[in-house]
Protein backbone atom coordinates (compact mmCIF):
# COMPACT_ATOMS: atom_id res chain seq x y z
CA UNK A 1 0.00 0.00 0.00
CA UNK A 2 1.37 3.32 -0.61
CA UNK A 3 2.82 5.82 1.68
CA UNK A 4 -0.23 8.51 1.31
CA UNK A 5 -1.02 9.97 4.87
CA UNK A 6 -0.43 13.69 6.18
CA UNK A 7 -1.65 13.59 9.66
CA UNK A 8 -2.14 16.89 11.99
CA UNK A 9 -0.79 14.95 15.45
CA UNK A 10 1.22 12.62 16.07
CA UNK A 11 -1.71 10.50 17.76
CA UNK A 12 -3.07 10.80 14.57
CA UNK A 13 -0.39 9.06 12.87
CA UNK A 14 -0.40 6.50 16.32
CA UNK A 15 -4.11 5.57 15.28
CA UNK A 16 -3.85 5.27 11.69
CA UNK A 17 -1.17 2.54 12.35
CA UNK A 18 -3.30 1.04 14.85
CA UNK A 19 -6.00 0.72 12.15
CA UNK A 20 -3.70 -0.61 9.32
CA UNK A 21 -2.52 -2.85 11.59
CA UNK A 22 -6.25 -4.15 12.89
CA UNK A 23 -7.64 -4.26 9.25
CA UNK A 24 -3.96 -6.68 8.33
CA UNK A 25 -4.96 -8.56 11.27
CA UNK A 26 -8.91 -8.97 11.61
CA UNK A 27 -10.70 -8.04 8.73
CA UNK A 28 -8.45 -9.26 6.07
CA UNK A 29 -8.04 -12.69 6.40
CA UNK A 30 -11.84 -13.19 6.73
CA UNK A 31 -13.40 -10.14 4.29
CA UNK A 32 -13.39 -13.02 1.22
CA UNK A 33 -15.31 -15.67 2.90
CA UNK A 34 -17.94 -13.39 5.03
CA UNK A 35 -18.68 -11.58 1.33
CA UNK A 36 -18.79 -14.59 -0.48
CA UNK A 37 -21.61 -15.97 1.91
CA UNK A 38 -23.37 -12.87 2.85
CA UNK A 39 -22.52 -12.86 6.50
CA UNK A 40 -23.03 -9.98 8.22
CA UNK A 41 -19.95 -9.16 10.91
CA UNK A 42 -21.28 -8.15 13.90
CA UNK A 43 -18.33 -9.20 15.57
CA UNK A 44 -16.13 -6.77 13.94
CA UNK A 45 -18.31 -3.74 14.72
CA UNK A 46 -17.77 -4.69 18.67
CA UNK A 47 -14.35 -5.16 18.26
CA UNK A 48 -14.33 -1.62 16.18
CA UNK A 49 -16.11 -0.03 19.09
CA UNK A 50 -13.59 -1.33 21.79
CA UNK A 51 -10.97 0.03 19.61
CA UNK A 52 -12.75 3.70 19.62
CA UNK A 53 -12.75 3.80 16.35
CA UNK A 54 -17.09 3.96 15.93
CA UNK A 55 -16.74 7.15 17.83
CA UNK A 56 -13.75 8.69 16.53
CA UNK A 57 -15.60 12.38 15.43
CA UNK A 58 -17.52 12.84 18.15
CA UNK A 59 -16.95 14.45 21.96
CA UNK A 60 -14.69 12.32 24.47
CA UNK A 61 -17.09 13.16 27.22
CA UNK A 62 -19.55 10.75 25.94
CA UNK A 63 -17.02 8.31 25.02
CA UNK A 64 -16.00 9.44 21.75
CA UNK A 65 -12.38 9.72 19.95
CA UNK A 66 -12.61 13.99 19.93
CA UNK A 67 -10.65 13.48 16.58
CA UNK A 68 -11.03 15.49 13.24
CA UNK A 69 -13.05 14.87 10.49
CA UNK A 70 -9.68 15.08 8.82
CA UNK A 71 -8.37 12.00 11.01
CA UNK A 72 -11.64 9.90 10.90
CA UNK A 73 -11.65 9.92 7.34
CA UNK A 74 -8.53 8.62 6.98
CA UNK A 75 -9.53 5.96 9.51
CA UNK A 76 -12.50 5.03 7.56
CA UNK A 77 -10.25 4.90 4.12
CA UNK A 78 -8.40 2.99 5.51
CA UNK A 79 -10.95 0.55 7.15
CA UNK A 80 -12.45 0.56 3.70
CA UNK A 81 -9.35 -0.52 1.51
CA UNK A 82 -9.67 -3.67 2.63
CA UNK A 83 -13.26 -4.54 3.55
CA UNK A 84 -15.60 -2.20 1.82
CA UNK A 85 -18.66 -3.47 3.97
CA UNK A 86 -17.27 -2.76 7.28
CA UNK A 87 -16.33 0.94 5.77
CA UNK A 88 -19.97 2.13 4.92
CA UNK A 89 -20.82 0.30 8.42
CA UNK A 90 -18.97 2.64 10.32
CA UNK A 91 -19.97 5.97 7.93
CA UNK A 92 -23.62 4.45 8.57
CA UNK A 93 -23.46 4.22 11.91
CA UNK A 94 -21.52 7.33 12.39
CA UNK A 95 -24.52 8.91 10.53
CA UNK A 96 -27.07 7.01 13.23
CA UNK A 97 -25.53 8.71 16.15
CA UNK A 98 -25.21 12.52 14.33
CA UNK A 99 -28.80 13.39 14.94
CA UNK A 100 -28.46 12.58 19.18
CA UNK A 101 -25.53 14.70 18.86
CA UNK A 102 -26.21 17.68 17.78
CA UNK A 103 -30.19 17.60 19.08
CA UNK A 104 -30.70 15.31 21.50
CA UNK A 105 -30.78 16.85 24.82
CA UNK A 106 -27.58 15.98 27.57
CA UNK A 107 -30.09 14.01 29.06
CA UNK A 108 -30.56 11.95 25.87
CA UNK A 109 -26.72 11.86 24.74
CA UNK A 110 -25.35 10.84 28.28
CA UNK A 111 -28.08 8.12 28.62
CA UNK A 112 -27.52 6.61 24.83
CA UNK A 113 -24.37 7.60 23.70
CA UNK A 114 -21.89 5.87 25.03
CA UNK A 115 -23.25 2.22 24.30
CA UNK A 116 -23.69 3.43 20.83
CA UNK A 117 -19.90 5.03 20.16
CA UNK A 118 -18.53 2.11 22.71
CA UNK A 119 -20.41 -0.38 19.92
CA UNK A 120 -22.82 -1.67 22.24
CA UNK A 121 -25.30 -0.30 20.38
CA UNK A 122 -24.93 -0.43 15.74
CA UNK A 123 -26.79 2.13 14.56
CA UNK A 124 -29.15 1.95 10.94
CA UNK A 125 -30.63 5.13 9.69
CA UNK A 126 -34.17 5.16 8.20
CA UNK A 127 -34.78 7.76 5.69
CA UNK A 128 -35.49 6.95 2.62
CA UNK A 129 -39.07 5.50 1.10
CA UNK A 130 -39.70 2.95 -1.72
CA UNK A 131 -41.07 6.02 -3.38
CA UNK A 132 -39.13 8.77 -2.21
CA UNK A 133 -35.62 8.00 -2.01
CA UNK A 134 -33.80 11.55 -3.34
CA UNK A 135 -36.79 13.31 -2.27
CA UNK A 136 -36.97 12.59 1.73
CA UNK A 137 -39.58 15.53 1.74
CA UNK A 138 -42.23 13.47 -0.08
CA UNK A 139 -42.18 10.01 2.70
CA UNK A 140 -45.07 8.40 4.04
CA UNK A 141 -44.25 7.20 6.85
CA UNK A 142 -45.98 8.62 10.09
CA UNK A 143 -45.41 9.54 13.55
CA UNK A 144 -49.07 10.14 15.23
CA UNK A 145 -48.80 11.39 19.10
CA UNK A 146 -50.84 9.31 21.32
CA UNK A 147 -50.41 10.68 24.88
CA UNK A 148 -46.77 10.32 25.80
CA UNK A 149 -45.98 7.84 22.73
CA UNK A 150 -45.72 8.39 18.93
CA UNK A 151 -47.00 5.18 16.78
CA UNK A 152 -45.05 4.76 14.09
CA UNK A 153 -46.82 3.25 10.66
CA UNK A 154 -45.05 3.01 7.00
CA UNK A 155 -41.65 1.07 5.28
CA UNK A 156 -38.21 2.57 5.26
CA UNK A 157 -36.13 1.60 2.09
CA UNK A 158 -32.79 0.28 1.50
CA UNK A 159 -32.13 0.69 5.56
CA UNK A 160 -27.69 -0.58 6.26
CA UNK A 161 -27.74 -2.75 8.72
CA UNK A 162 -31.38 -3.29 8.25
CA UNK A 163 -32.06 -6.54 10.60
CA UNK A 164 -29.05 -6.31 12.26
CA UNK A 165 -28.68 -2.96 14.02
CA UNK A 166 -29.81 -2.13 17.61
CA UNK A 167 -31.40 0.55 16.93
CA UNK A 168 -32.65 2.70 14.38
CA UNK A 169 -32.62 6.21 13.58
CA UNK A 170 -36.01 7.30 11.83
CA UNK A 171 -37.55 10.04 10.48
CA UNK A 172 -41.43 10.04 10.14
CA UNK A 173 -43.65 12.31 9.19
CA UNK A 174 -45.74 13.78 12.08
CA UNK A 175 -47.97 16.68 10.47
CA UNK A 176 -49.19 17.12 6.48
CA UNK A 177 -46.95 19.61 5.97
CA UNK A 178 -44.12 18.97 3.46
CA UNK A 179 -41.57 19.68 5.61
CA UNK A 180 -43.76 18.05 8.86
CA UNK A 181 -41.07 15.45 9.57
CA UNK A 182 -39.79 14.68 13.15
CA UNK A 183 -36.62 12.56 14.21
CA UNK A 184 -36.72 8.79 16.53
CA UNK A 185 -34.21 6.79 18.08
CA UNK A 186 -36.09 3.36 17.79
CA UNK A 187 -34.83 0.09 19.58
CA UNK A 188 -34.77 -2.52 17.45
CA UNK A 189 -36.53 -4.93 19.95
CA UNK A 190 -40.12 -2.27 20.01
CA UNK A 191 -42.45 -3.98 18.96
CA UNK A 192 -43.87 -3.92 15.50
CA UNK A 193 -40.35 -2.71 14.27
CA UNK A 194 -39.68 -6.11 11.34
CA UNK A 195 -37.28 -6.09 8.69
CA UNK A 196 -38.07 -7.43 5.26
CA UNK A 197 -36.01 -9.78 3.74
CA UNK A 198 -32.74 -8.36 2.54
CA UNK A 199 -31.84 -6.92 -0.60
CA UNK A 200 -30.04 -9.38 -2.88
CA UNK A 201 -27.27 -6.82 -4.18
CA UNK A 202 -24.52 -7.34 -6.53
CA UNK A 203 -22.15 -6.18 -3.81
CA UNK A 204 -21.50 -5.43 -0.28
CA UNK A 205 -22.90 -8.92 0.11
CA UNK A 206 -21.34 -8.86 3.88
CA UNK A 207 -23.32 -5.75 4.70
CA UNK A 208 -27.17 -6.22 4.98
CA UNK A 209 -29.50 -3.80 3.77
CA UNK A 210 -33.54 -4.33 3.78
CA UNK A 211 -36.83 -2.31 4.41
CA UNK A 212 -37.73 -1.82 7.99
CA UNK A 213 -41.07 -2.61 8.02
CA UNK A 214 -43.34 0.05 10.93
CA UNK A 215 -46.73 -1.24 12.15
CA UNK A 216 -47.93 0.38 15.24
CA UNK A 217 -44.51 1.31 16.69
CA UNK A 218 -44.96 2.95 19.95
CA UNK A 219 -42.08 4.86 20.68
CA UNK A 220 -41.93 7.18 24.22
CA UNK A 221 -41.76 10.67 23.54
CA UNK A 222 -38.36 11.13 25.02
CA UNK A 223 -37.16 8.98 22.14
CA UNK A 224 -37.72 11.54 19.93
CA UNK A 225 -34.95 14.24 18.81
CA UNK A 226 -35.27 17.91 18.71
CA UNK A 227 -38.80 19.16 18.42
CA UNK A 228 -41.21 18.26 15.86
CA UNK A 229 -40.49 19.54 12.67
CA UNK A 230 -37.06 19.04 12.87
CA UNK A 231 -36.54 16.04 11.48
CA UNK A 232 -35.95 17.29 7.87
CA UNK A 233 -32.98 19.74 9.03
CA UNK A 234 -31.33 16.92 11.22
CA UNK A 235 -31.63 14.66 8.12
CA UNK A 236 -30.34 17.03 5.73
CA UNK A 237 -27.65 18.10 7.91
CA UNK A 238 -26.20 14.75 8.31
CA UNK A 239 -26.10 14.36 5.12
CA UNK A 240 -23.46 16.36 4.19
CA UNK A 241 -21.01 13.99 6.90
CA UNK A 242 -22.37 10.92 5.58
CA UNK A 243 -21.43 11.74 2.21
CA UNK A 244 -18.02 12.88 3.11
CA UNK A 245 -17.92 9.52 5.11
CA UNK A 246 -18.77 7.57 1.67
CA UNK A 247 -16.08 9.68 -0.32
CA UNK A 248 -13.69 8.54 2.20
CA UNK A 249 -15.12 4.56 1.71
CA UNK A 250 -14.77 4.94 -2.18
CA UNK A 251 -11.17 5.98 -2.19
CA UNK A 252 -10.12 3.69 0.37
CA UNK A 253 -11.78 0.57 -2.11
CA UNK A 254 -10.00 2.64 -5.14
CA UNK A 255 -6.53 2.69 -3.18
CA UNK A 256 -7.59 -0.95 -2.48
CA UNK A 257 -8.23 -1.83 -6.30
CA UNK A 258 -5.29 0.35 -7.18
CA UNK A 259 -2.40 -1.81 -4.92
CA UNK A 260 -3.95 -5.13 -6.49
CA UNK A 261 -3.29 -4.24 -9.83
CA UNK A 262 0.36 -2.73 -9.07
CA UNK A 263 1.61 -5.80 -7.25
CA UNK A 264 0.33 -7.82 -10.18
CA UNK A 265 1.69 -5.71 -12.77
CA UNK A 266 4.80 -5.54 -11.15
CA UNK A 267 4.69 -9.91 -11.33
CA UNK A 268 2.95 -10.67 -14.03
CA UNK A 269 5.37 -11.12 -17.55
CA UNK A 270 4.61 -10.64 -21.17
CA UNK A 271 6.71 -10.31 -24.00
CA UNK A 272 9.93 -10.90 -21.86
CA UNK A 273 9.47 -7.84 -19.25
CA UNK A 274 6.90 -7.34 -16.62
CA UNK A 275 3.61 -5.92 -17.87
CA UNK A 276 4.35 -2.66 -15.50
CA UNK A 277 7.10 -1.85 -17.74
CA UNK A 278 4.75 -1.49 -20.98
CA UNK A 279 4.14 1.74 -21.10
CA UNK A 280 0.57 1.18 -22.35
CA UNK A 281 -0.27 -0.14 -19.35
CA UNK A 282 1.91 1.60 -16.98
CA UNK A 283 -0.34 5.06 -18.28
CA UNK A 284 -3.68 3.16 -17.09
CA UNK A 285 -1.81 2.64 -13.75
CA UNK A 286 -0.37 6.39 -13.86
CA UNK A 287 -4.32 7.71 -14.41
CA UNK A 288 -5.91 5.30 -11.85
CA UNK A 289 -3.52 6.78 -9.10
CA UNK A 290 -3.54 10.63 -10.16
CA UNK A 291 -7.48 9.67 -9.80
CA UNK A 292 -7.19 7.81 -6.01
CA UNK A 293 -5.18 10.77 -5.14
CA UNK A 294 -7.36 13.31 -6.81
CA UNK A 295 -10.41 12.03 -4.94
CA UNK A 296 -8.82 11.89 -1.37
CA UNK A 297 -7.51 15.84 -1.61
CA UNK A 298 -11.35 16.56 -2.58
CA UNK A 299 -12.38 14.97 0.32
CA UNK A 300 -9.68 16.12 2.59
CA UNK A 301 -10.67 19.61 1.94
CA UNK A 302 -13.92 19.21 2.44
CA UNK A 303 -13.65 17.69 5.85
CA UNK A 304 -10.42 20.60 6.24
CA UNK A 305 -13.82 23.09 5.68
CA UNK A 306 -16.11 21.38 8.26
CA UNK A 307 -13.34 21.19 11.28
CA UNK A 308 -12.93 24.52 11.07
CA UNK A 309 -16.13 25.23 11.36
CA UNK A 310 -17.06 26.40 7.86
CA UNK A 311 -20.10 25.36 5.27
CA UNK A 312 -18.62 22.53 3.55
CA UNK A 313 -22.26 21.34 2.00
CA UNK A 314 -21.16 22.04 -1.94
CA UNK A 315 -17.37 20.09 -1.18
CA UNK A 316 -18.81 17.74 0.52
CA UNK A 317 -21.59 17.17 -3.01
CA UNK A 318 -17.73 17.38 -4.82
CA UNK A 319 -16.25 14.76 -2.66
CA UNK A 320 -18.88 12.19 -3.04
CA UNK A 321 -19.22 12.75 -6.78
CA UNK A 322 -15.45 12.68 -7.52
CA UNK A 323 -14.33 10.54 -5.27
CA UNK A 324 -17.56 7.93 -5.97
CA UNK A 325 -17.06 8.35 -10.06
CA UNK A 326 -13.26 7.70 -9.41
CA UNK A 327 -13.54 4.30 -7.47
CA UNK A 328 -16.09 3.09 -10.65
CA UNK A 329 -13.24 3.82 -13.17
CA UNK A 330 -10.22 2.67 -10.77
CA UNK A 331 -11.83 -0.13 -10.25
CA UNK A 332 -12.91 -0.96 -13.85
CA UNK A 333 -9.39 -0.36 -15.04
CA UNK A 334 -8.12 -2.99 -11.97
CA UNK A 335 -9.65 -5.20 -13.73
CA UNK A 336 -8.69 -4.49 -17.12
CA UNK A 337 -4.80 -4.67 -15.49
CA UNK A 338 -5.45 -8.17 -14.92
CA UNK A 339 -7.18 -8.95 -17.85
CA UNK A 340 -8.73 -12.56 -17.52
CA UNK A 341 -7.85 -13.54 -13.87
CA UNK A 342 -9.17 -9.76 -13.02
CA UNK A 343 -13.22 -11.02 -14.53
CA UNK A 344 -12.23 -14.35 -11.87
CA UNK A 345 -13.06 -14.74 -8.29
CA UNK A 346 -9.28 -15.86 -7.65
CA UNK A 347 -8.59 -11.79 -6.99
CA UNK A 348 -10.82 -9.50 -5.26
CA UNK A 349 -10.57 -6.98 -7.96
CA UNK A 350 -14.23 -7.99 -9.71
CA UNK A 351 -15.46 -7.74 -6.01
CA UNK A 352 -13.94 -3.96 -5.92
CA UNK A 353 -15.84 -3.11 -9.17
CA UNK A 354 -19.18 -4.40 -7.94
CA UNK A 355 -18.98 -2.78 -4.48
CA UNK A 356 -17.77 0.41 -6.42
CA UNK A 357 -21.03 0.79 -8.29
CA UNK A 358 -23.39 1.75 -5.58
CA UNK A 359 -21.06 4.42 -4.25
CA UNK A 360 -22.11 6.31 -7.03
CA UNK A 361 -25.86 6.08 -5.63
CA UNK A 362 -26.51 6.10 -2.05
CA UNK A 363 -26.04 9.17 0.16
CA UNK A 364 -27.80 10.88 -2.56
CA UNK A 365 -26.86 10.01 -6.28
CA UNK A 366 -23.89 11.47 -8.42
CA UNK A 367 -26.43 13.09 -10.39
CA UNK A 368 -28.34 14.86 -7.40
CA UNK A 369 -24.75 15.92 -5.75
CA UNK A 370 -24.65 17.74 -9.26
CA UNK A 371 -28.24 18.93 -8.59
CA UNK A 372 -26.32 19.99 -4.84
CA UNK A 373 -23.80 21.78 -6.48
CA UNK A 374 -25.32 23.42 -9.28
CA UNK A 375 -27.17 25.23 -6.61
CA UNK A 376 -25.22 26.05 -4.57
CA UNK A 377 -23.12 27.99 -7.43
CA UNK A 378 -26.26 29.92 -8.29
CA UNK A 379 -26.51 31.31 -4.35
CA UNK A 380 -22.46 32.30 -4.49
CA UNK A 381 -21.78 35.95 -4.95
CA UNK A 382 -19.75 36.71 -8.12
CA UNK A 383 -16.45 36.40 -8.23
CA UNK A 384 -16.07 34.60 -4.86
CA UNK A 385 -15.95 31.00 -5.33
CA UNK A 386 -12.15 30.29 -5.60
CA UNK A 387 -12.28 32.04 -2.05
CA UNK A 388 -12.97 29.95 1.42
CA UNK A 389 -16.55 29.43 2.35
CA UNK A 390 -18.38 32.47 3.29
CA UNK A 391 -21.49 31.40 4.93
CA UNK A 392 -21.94 30.53 8.56
CA UNK A 393 -21.04 26.77 9.36
CA UNK A 394 -23.86 23.93 9.24
CA UNK A 395 -24.69 22.02 12.60
CA UNK A 396 -21.56 19.54 13.25
CA UNK A 397 -20.39 17.39 15.84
Amino acid sequence: MSARRVLPTEEAVDLLELVRDLAARELAPRVAEAEASGTFPRDVFRLLGKTGILGLPYAEEYGGGGQPYEVYLQVLEEIASVWSSVGVGVSVHALSCFGLVTSGTEEQKRQWLPDMLGGDLLGGYCLSEAHAGSDPAAMRTTARRDGDEYVLNGAKAWTTHGGEADFYKVMARTSPERNGISCFLVPADTPGLTADNPEKKMGLTGSTTATMLFQDVRVPVERRLGNEGDGLRIALAGLDSGRLGIAAVATGLAQGALDQAVAYAQQRETFGKRIIDHQGLAFVLADMEAAVQSARATTLHAARLRDQGLSFGREASIAKLVATDNAMKVTTDAVQVLGGYGYTRDFPVERYMREAKVMQIFEGTNQIQRMVIGRDLDKATPGTLTVAPRHAAKEQS
